[in-house]
């Protein structure tokens, strides 16, 4: 008689008709029951429409039939929350103290990074009225979903995208908003979207330390945060106001970045810091974490996100970008430990 392992095994890597996702990414499996002659699965609707939730249970049917030939087969759709479905590892929030630093830019080019690793990963823009993250990967489709949840759009690579222009008639339609509409926005992003199985979901935060950080830092279990900030004396004031923030709420910052840090001159062979020498050495001081990189003014990333290509973009950087995140993710958790285990 067929196991129940050996069912959820086989439907693993089934891919959902029309969302170009597997049933293991999602979560879909809910129960699996072997009894004399039957096999019966509950799987969740996770936001697909009755004739998705046809076609995927006839492709079910007939994987289960090929494993115990002569059994019966019976596929029931149910509805459950996507809170109960998802399973994210590590949520990085990417934040500053003031807008124009390039938190967007630094978000995209981190799930890029990640994505490129081999892991699953999703970018919650939470920059309600500025979103930006829809442009950058090209990306204009509107979710689906159902009561029960909302779906995020996959990008060309895989990552999983969910920001409100995605939502709006139009893209350049304004979000007039007040504070607690945003910060609700915010948590439906996080509550009610069908992340699935992520090991990353990197959360681009709106300028400031107002309604929607606070709400995104008390709201949500995040891992860590990312400060962006350039090298004006203006900007980096501002940006440590972010530091503030992360640790008055016990949020660890895992690592700064400095974006804007110089152009290279090819004819030259020269880096010339536009906006001032480097001030990664103070940064890394006052926020008590690593560089995590230095992103230079590119010419050609500006273009490829105007062209919504930031995928494309192949430089050291990006690669080191994502390499530093994870190891300052892991001796995050690791300092966490010891002091749990020395009190």
């Amino acid at each position: 008689m067929v196991t129940e392992e050996q069912v959820r095994q086989e439907l693993k890597e089934l891919v959902v008709p029309g969302l170009t996702r597997t049933v293991d990414s999602m979560n879909l499996i809910q129960e699996v029951e072997i009894s004399e002659g039957k096999v019966s699965i509950t799987i969740a609707s996770a936001g697909m429409t009755p004739i998705v939730q046809g076609v995927l249970r006839a492709k079910i049917t007939k994987v289960v039939e090929k494993l115990e030939k002569g059994s019966e087969v019976e596929v029931e759709f149910v509805n459950v929350r996507p809170e109960t479905l998802n399973k994210i590892k590590n949520v990085v929030a990417v934040m500053s103290g003031k807008g124009g630093v390039g938190k967007s830019l630094v978000a995209g080019l981190t799930a890029v990074s990640l994505k490129r690793m081999g892991y699953n990963v999703g970018i919650l823009d939470a920059d309600i009225t500025g979103p930006s993250v829809p442009k950058m990967f090209g990306i204009s489709e509107r979710p689906a979903g159902d009561e029960t949840g909302i779906l995020p759009v996959l990008t060309k690579s895989g990552i999983r995208v969910m920001s409100v222009n995605l939502l709006l008639s139009a893209e350049d339609d304004a979000v007039i908003w007040r504070g607690p509409l945003i910060g609700k926005a915010i948590e439906q992003f996080w509550h009610d979207v069908h992340w699935g199985d992520l090991d990353y979901l990197i959360i681009d935060l709106p300028p400031g330390t107002s309604d929607a950080a606070l709400t995104v830092m008390q709201t949500i279990p995040i891992t860590g945060a990312v400060v962006v900030y350039t090298p004006q004396d203006l900007a980096m004031m501002i940006v440590r106001k972010a530091f503030s923030m992360a640790k008055s709420m016990d949020k660890p910052v895992l690592g700064v970045v400095e974006n804007m840090s110089y152009i290279y001159i090819p004819e030259l062979d020269k880096k010339v810091e536009l906006f001032g020498a480097s001030q990664a050495d103070n940064m890394v001081k006052a926020a008590g974490a690593p560089l995590l990189a230095k992103i230079p003014v590119d010419p050609g990333l500006a273009k490829l996100c105007d062209e919504g290509r930031i995928e494309d973009y192949e430089v050291e950087f990006i690669k080191n970008l994502g390499e530093n995140i994870i190891k300052s993710i892991a001796d995050t958790k690791a300092a966490k430990k010891k002091e749990k285990e020395t009190k």
